[in-house]
């Protein structure tokens, strides 16, 4: 008996130091955190009155990461960050971060092409805004160095509001749009960055939305810059079917409070009771706050509990309803090419609902050159897709016309699965 007690009291004393251990380094990392966001706090806040129209530059500076003290090292080119002013849709200026890389190799007489990178969703918090975070280049490791190569800069919006006076308008097309636009602009007005007049736009998950907007607007928002293509990463582009099968499920809760604060902020009239639960109405603000990673995960427990962020089927409620409608793409013209990456073992943005845009939009006539790739999930997108969209942008810069998988069926059918 006495040495099953101490053998069960040397696990238990294992358990514990385990536990402290793990408190102690979470508790570091949110002090870390906590005193890098201080330390970056004065660039990202804009001063009473906004020095120029949407696409002014406010400040700039290398790209470094407070919690390193080192400036980010890019592969071909120089990393820094920026602060720029854009506006709403309803013309109210506001301010974004963001982050830009400029080649090292020379800049030709008609200045550098432009990709502008919108990220998908990564949560409210000041900590979240990518050129506020930590690792603020992770998703773009896969492409970024083969475009610097190439001679291309490379502009990444944070979005207004995020890391800045917000709130962010999550999932609006049509502010995401302004937001990537104006980065364009803030850029080319950047003397030693010698960035010309054409651009491509290139998002994923809610960036992939971003971009599809921007090619919807770009016309109207920017007459002035020629954008040669766009590139949509697994897209949150269908939204309908997407929130039909995800808003009683774990992404319910790491997507919802999101998408609840940016369109209540886009339209302060759309209804919360009744639409999300209890629990949902209590916490979004909160796990908006948080960084995706951190309300996906409470979302997961929330969900195994079998409790759900949404009482009803938002595409029920009728205010809601006309909101995803209006929020959901629609298909390009023909001269504007679009390029768009899809994973088979996508469970966020799932497969089919992005069959359903590439058979729908060929119908209307857009020009889609489709990439889908075998298991590939979410998260590994931009990396997995990444490396091949470099040549067709590059083929787009050139001029080329862009090949069309119109002919070719997508791999999964345009409607879900069978239970």
């Amino acid at each position: 008996m006495k040495a099953g007690r101490v053998v069960l009291y040397a696990f238990l004393a294992v358990l514990l130091v385990g536990a402290i251990t793990a408190v102690s380094v979470v508790v570091g990392t949110i002090t870390q955190t906590r005193w890098a966001q201080e330390q970056l706090a004065p660039f990202y806040t804009p001063p009473d009155l906004l020095p120029g129209p949407p696409g002014t530059v406010i400040r700039t500076e290398p790209l470094v990461v407070p919690q390193l003290g080192t400036t980010v090292d890019v592969e071909g080119g120089t990393a820094y960050r920026m602060l720029y002013v854009t506006d709403r849709p309803d013309g109210t200026p506001l301010v974004s971060g963001a982050m830009y890389f400029v080649p090292d190799t020379p800049a030709p007489p008609e200045g550098r092409p432009v990709v502008a990178w919108a990220h998908g969703t990564v949560g409210m918090g000041d900590s979240c805004a990518p050129s506020r975070s930590a690792k603020p280049i992770s998703q773009l490791t896969a492409f970024l160095p083969q475009m610097l190569e190439r001679g291309w800069v490379v502009v990444a919006t944070d979005y207004a509001g995020l890391g800045t006076p917000g709130p962010q308008q999550y999932l609006v097309g049509q502010s995401e749009a302004r937001d990537v636009v104006n980065s364009v602009r803030a850029v080319r007005s950047i003397p030693d960055v010698n960035a010309g007049s054409r651009y491509v736009v290139m998002g994923h998950s809610q960036g992939g939305h971003s971009s599809l907007w921007t090619g919807m607007l770009s016309s109207d928002l920017a007459p002035d810059l020629r954008l040669d293509g766009v590139l949509a990463l697994a897209p949150a582009a269908e939204l309908r079917p997407i929130v039909g099968v995800q808003w009683n499920q774990a992404a319910g809760w790491a997507i919802g409070p999101s998408a609840t604060v940016g369109w209540t902020s886009f339209d302060p009239s759309l209804p919360l009771d009744g639409t999300l639960t209890q629990a949902g109405l209590e916490n979004y603000l909160r796990l908006a706050d948080e960084c995706i990673m951190l309300s996906a995960l409470e979302g997961i427990a929330r969900s195994d509990l079998g409790r759900t962020f949404f009482a009803v089927d938002p595409d029920d409620v009728p205010a809601w309803s006309s909101l995803i409608t209006d929020q959901t793409p629609t298909p390009l013209p023909a001269d504007l090419p679009v390029w768009l990456a899809q994973g088979t073992a996508d469970d966020v943005v799932l497969p089919w609902p992005n069959a359903i845009l590439q058979e729908s939009w060929c119908a209307a006539g857009s020009t889609i050159t489709a990439l889908w790739l075998e298991g590939v999930g979410h998260l590994q997108m931009p990396f997995a897709a990444g490396p091949d969209a470099v040549p067709w942008i590059a083929d787009r810069f050139a001029g080329l016309p862009a090949p069309s998988s119109c002919d070719v069926p997508p791999p999964v059918p345009p409607s879900p699965p069978s239970p």
